[in-house]
């Protein structure tokens, strides 16, 4: 599943070919989605996209009356290519702009979402999202209060986006190696400086990821059709059974959350 910096990367590509620009056409060819996509999303057509900006995992295309909020979901990918080009299977969404170029959104599984937010009315998918990663609104203090008293598992905690959005399970895995914190912990037994550390571990892997392109994921490749190669920087993700990165010691692989987790025994003590 594309994570919040693969979205992100999507973002900056498709920005300088879709702002300012007017949208003369929506083609939806497969409307059944994640969420069956609204009639309502037809008032983009006409409209300038005065911005295109990022909450959580979900790509926002602002204009006067309102914005098309787009979710990748877990196989999907935006292109920006000429109107020429013919669509293929699996090609569902055209939003066609005055500068003869469209975007493209492909989605093999159809597990993502098109969406339409009337005016400034906050869209319910946008509701009870935490701060984003990497703002000053997501610092230690915050997530020390958070985690007061809570049970649940580390790694659930901070993968929760009522916690702090987009920290995905690949992001959480490297995110708690590199901070030394077993992700089965308590998250109301982080302390003060385990908070500091983990915080400053999470901005330090999104924002890497982000600068290198996004994650390589069998579903994920960049706007240019080029794919992300951050995997190659992943210290223990999907590596169980491979020697730690900074010890030596054989990585673990257990699961939380449905999710496949891999943590050093030695670096990160429970």
């Amino acid at each position: 599943m594309p994570e919040l910096p693969e979205v992100e990367v999507s973002r900056l590509g498709i920005m300088p070919y879709v702002e300012g620009q007017t949208v003369t056409e929506i083609t939806i060819r497969q409307p059944k989605l994640r969420w069956p996509i609204p009639e309502t999303l037809q008032q983009l057509k006409g409209q300038v996209i005065r911005r295109v900006t990022r909450r959580a995992k979900y790509l926002l295309l602002e204009t006067d009356v309102g914005t098309a909020i787009v979710h990748l979901g877990m196989s999907g990918s935006l292109r920006v290519l000429p109107t020429s080009l013919a669509p293929e299977k699996h090609d569902h969404v055209d939003v066609t702009l005055s500068n003869g170029r469209l975007i493209r959104y492909h989605d093999p599984r159809r597990f993502g979402a098109w969406l339409w937010q009337e005016g400034d009315l906050p869209h319910p998918v946008l509701g009870k999202l935490g701060p984003e990663p990497l703002t000053d609104a997501f610092n230690a203090d915050y997530l020390l209060a958070k985690a007061a008293g809570k049970k649940m598992a580390m790694k659930s905690f901070i993968m929760d986006n009522a916690v702090v959005v987009g920290v995905g399970n690949i992001y959480a895995n490297e995110s708690l190696f590199c901070a030394g914190i077993h992700p089965k912990r308590p998250a109301g037994s982080l302390t003060q400086t385990e908070a500091t550390a983990l915080v400053d571990e999470i901005k330090t892997v999104l924002a890497a990821a982000i600068t290198q392109g996004g994650t390589t994921l069998k579903d994920f490749t960049q706007v240019d059709g080029k794919a992300g190669y951050f995997a190659q920087a992943l210290r223990v993700y999907g590596k169980s059974g491979e020697p730690c990165p900074t010890c030596d010691t054989t990585l673990e692989r257990i699961v939380i959350g449905q999710r496949a987790t891999v943590f050093c025994p030695q670096c990160q003590p429970l």
